[in-house]
């Protein structure tokens, strides 16, 4: 079974809608389209692990599909990272999409969920989910996300899409990697490991023995 990776940038606050520029996604009025870009050094442009698609198929919901669909395929032709894009093999998650005219583009049918596991029972190349909000809520809460890559940019936007939204399916995370750029971005990959474990710094109270044993002690000491 391939593995199904969900890749994101995101602010501190958790908001990760257009993260490339101003006109990306203005949904609900969002003002800071764009937000990711002063923040680029380097570092980020040298590796850009789990966010280009590289040696990996696509999943993309319809949001991020026509953004990307309205601008990768008419980059220069010796841009890797369209190059990557282009010629992935892409699978889109929408129910109001009839065509999906971009490069090696599939049009998933009927219910997403049962969709998507049935493409990571196939054997081929891991899956990666780029942007892509709502499907990843969707997918997080049936359990099929093997990987979360999610860089973290120091801005606090206060308002917008955010990665988990509320009503989030809870679960644990292990931190398996992380790294941060001259920027300060954080970059790091997450693995679920199950239900989220509880516990607390409360001292327990004593059993009546030991109320019993400490009295003893105060009486023989004073």
């Amino acid at each position: 079974m391939r593995k199904l990776i969900a890749s994101t940038m995101v602010s501190l606050d958790g908001v990760m809608q257009a993260p490339g520029g101003p006109d990306e996604d203005p949904t609900g009025g969002f003002a800071f389209g764009g937000w990711s870009f002063p923040y680029w050094d380097d570092e980020p442009d040298r590796d850009m692990k789990g966010l280009d698609g590289q040696g990996r198929e696509l999943l993309l919901g319809r949001r991020t599909y026509e953004i990307f669909e309205a601008y990768w395929p008419y980059q220069a032709v010796d841009n890797p990272l369209a190059q990557t894009l282009n010629a992935a093999r892409k699978h889109v998650a929408s129910r109001t999409l009839k065509q999906v005219p971009w490069n090696n583009s599939t049009l998933l049918r009927g219910d997403v969920v049962a969709a998507v596991a049935a493409l990571k029972a196939e054997t081929g190349l891991d899956l990666q989910i780029i942007g892509s909000g709502q499907l990843i809520q969707t997918l997080q809460a049936a359990r099929l996300i093997d990987e979360f890559n999610v860089w973290t940019f120091p801005v606090v936007l206060g308002r917008g899409k955010r990665l988990f939204e509320a009503g989030v399916k809870p679960g644990a995370l292990r931190l398996a990697e992380t790294r941060t750029s001259g920027t300060g971005v954080v970059m790091s990959t997450y693995v679920p490991v199950g239900d989220v474990a509880l516990g607390s710094f409360a001292q327990p109270e004593p059993s009546a023995q030991e109320v019993q044993r400490r009295a003893k002690l105060a009486r023989e000491a004073g």
